[in-house]
């Protein structure tokens, strides 16, 4: 079930010389469902689902709007809506124990938040998020800019991964193991807005817009587009300097989003293969394009237009309060012959000796700090353990990330966007801001934001299984 109304809000504040603040109101029922993921004549796949479909409803809004959503819950277990990437309140965040307690079954909450940012984010669990995102339960948030769209046509992908059986039924091993210790719940069957794609056929000369969300549990993505030059205008929903990908590969960690501009110019007839190459000896194609009738573009595309940016804060990163954040454990290596041990997944945290000290506690893995496992089953209360960090409003914060594993690990902040400062030790080609930043093994970045969102956040790797069972913690800003 979903209803969908815009209406003016009351004292509405002008936005453009013809746009006007709106409230859009939902309902948003979660619920187990039949999809068709495996698409074609092939039997449905038993889910969870927002709205009865997977991916759930786009919700399409503009930059201003107020969001007004009520969700509720028909599922046999507790859940929450966390609307990653989004810059509200802390109460709306969806994390339970932490801003809300969460919604039993047969239980409702209402969200509500204004919506500061354009661009492209989107919505899911944090309640077992290990489990229930498997299961189908996310969607799209598009946020459009106050001024008129300059593509032909918009498109969202959202990008899904499936642990199936042979009887299309998803394989309920969720947690196990092998996930928790490697690289988190891949699955064998890969999906584009919920089932098997489409080739996306381009007229030729158009421009068009691709919103890709990754809402794979763990799965990490890297997207070549055969015969086209995508131009990437945004990462996470901030918008780039428009730029072409490196290396021809739009990656995208578990969680992240980039928005991109393909343009038609393939040979009618012809078919360019979509190929998804992250991993090492596991390339396969994931969709097609094609170009439709009629006369060809004679010239090159020239760079799309720069998005109108968003009203970020900018860092002062000479008086940050610094934090150093060390990834551990999992399965590793042990000795030169090759033996393998476990390790508990860690994120030890400490003031960075470069930095300014803050009120952060220091030295202590995620236990003593963390939100301590609030997807396990049974609903914690955050508050009970202590925050990592606590600063004062207006703060600027640096996040030293170190990544000392063999396993990839997205790591998402709540409640703000960052600055990259360095990846590597090196600066960004572009200036970036994100909510998300994918780390490969032992590699090292860091990140600046101005702490200016008040309440308990979140930072946290969205590989799932790796956040429920030790990737995370909270900090404060008072």
């Amino acid at each position: 079930m979903l209803q969908l109304a815009a209406r003016p809000a009351r004292g509405a504040t002008r936005m453009g010389a013809a746009t006007q603040r709106r409230v859009i109101d939902m309902i948003l029922v979660a619920a187990p469902g039949i999809a068709p993921v495996r698409g074609g004549t092939m039997p449905g796949t038993p889910v969870w689902a927002y709205g009865g479909r997977v991916p759930g409803p786009e919700i399409r809004a503009r930059q201003g709007d107020r969001l007004r959503v009520l969700v509720e819950n028909r599922l046999s277990e507790a859940t929450t809506v966390h609307w990653h990437g989004i810059r509200l309140p802390n109460a709306m965040d969806g994390v339970p124990g932490l801003t809300q307690r969460a919604i039993p079954p047969g239980g409702r909450f209402r969200y509500e938040f204004d919506l500061p940012d354009a661009g492209t984010f989107w919505y899911h669990p944090h309640q077992r998020s290990f489990v229930q995102v498997a299961r189908g339960l996310y969607g799209a948030l598009v946020v459009e800019e106050a001024a008129p769209s300059p593509f032909a046509r918009e498109l969202t992908w959202v990008l899904g991964d499936w642990r199936l059986q042979e009887d299309g039924k998803i394989l309920e091993d969720f947690g196990n193991e092998s996930d928790v210790m490697h690289e988190g719940r891949i699955g064998n069957f890969v999906t584009i807005n919920g089932r098997t794609p489409e080739a996306l056929v381009l007229r030729p000369g158009e421009r068009v817009r691709l919103r890709l969300v990754n809402a794979a549990s763990a799965r990490n993505f890297a997207l070549s587009f055969e015969g086209h030059n995508p131009w990437i205008v945004a990462l996470d929903g901030q918008p780039v300097t428009p730029h072409e990908p490196e290396d021809g590969r739009i990656v995208l960690g578990a969680a992240m989003r980039a928005d991109i501009v393909l343009d038609g110019i393939g040979q009618p007839g012809k078919i360019y293969r979509v190929v998804d190459d992250f991993y090492e000896h596991g390339a396969y194609v994931i969709n097609a394009i094609n170009t439709a009738d009629g006369p060809r573009e004679t010239r090159a595309p020239s760079p799309p237009p720069p998005l109108p940016g968003n009203a970020l804060a900018k860092p002062d990163i000479r008086s940050a309060t610094r934090v150093e954040m060390v990834f551990r454990g999992g399965m590793e290596g042990n000795d030169a012959s090759g033996a393998m041990r476990h390790r508990p997944l860690t994120m030890e945290i400490s003031p960075d000796r470069r930095g300014t000290g803050g009120q952060g506690t220091g030295g202590h893995g995620i236990g003593g700090h963390g939100i301590g496992g609030h997807g396990i089953g049974r609903e914690h209360d955050a508050r009970h353990g202590s925050p990592f960090l606590v600063v004062r409003r207006g703060k600027t914060v640096v996040f030293s990330l170190r990544n000392e594993t063999d396993w990839h690990h997205p790591m998402h902040v709540h409640g703000h966007s960052f600055l990259v400062v360095s990846h590597n030790g090196k600066a960004p080609r572009h200036r970036q801001w994100r909510d998300t930043l994918l780390l490969k093994p032992r590699e090292a970045a860091e990140i600046a934001f101005v702490a200016d969102n008040p309440g308990f956040w979140m930072v946290h790797c969205h590989v799932l299984d790796h956040q429920d069972n030790g990737m995370m913690a909270m900090f404060r800003v008072v």
